[in-house]
């Protein structure tokens, strides 16, 4: 019980890590995820979403602290993976760091939903 409960915190750690690095980094997230800050529009966009959106849910996880808030979380990374399975094969993107995205989102969703 207490190796899931440690999981669980790293699994929040993990999001509010993507996100705070999406915030200050912007730019540096083309390597992993193909994206590009190309305009002030862009870098916004990738710090607005990709960090604001992962950092107030890691916070939330954490103020909260109720096993229905690591539920939801879990939950939004098993639609993270089911949406990005579904474009690995519309899209044909079987890129390495796509797959390991794929991966991490559905072992990220087991341990928040368990």
């Amino acid at each position: 019980m207490i190796v899931l409960t440690v999981l669980k915190y790293l699994s929040v750690v993990v999001t509010l890590a993507t996100g705070l690095i999406s915030i200050i980094w912007p730019k540096s997230i083309k390597g992993f995820t193909g994206l590009e800050a190309s305009s002030p529009r862009a870098i916004s966009e990738i710090r607005a979403v990709m960090g604001g959106v992962f950092v107030g849910l890691g916070v939330a996880a954490f103020i909260l602290n109720t096993p229905d808030v690591y539920k939801m979380l879990g939950i939004g990374y098993a639609f993270i993976a089911a949406v990005r399975g579904v474009s690995i094969v519309v899209d044909r993107s079987t890129d390495r760091s796509n797959i390991i995205s794929l991966v991490t989102e559905i072992l990220l969703a087991l341990i928040l939903i368990w």
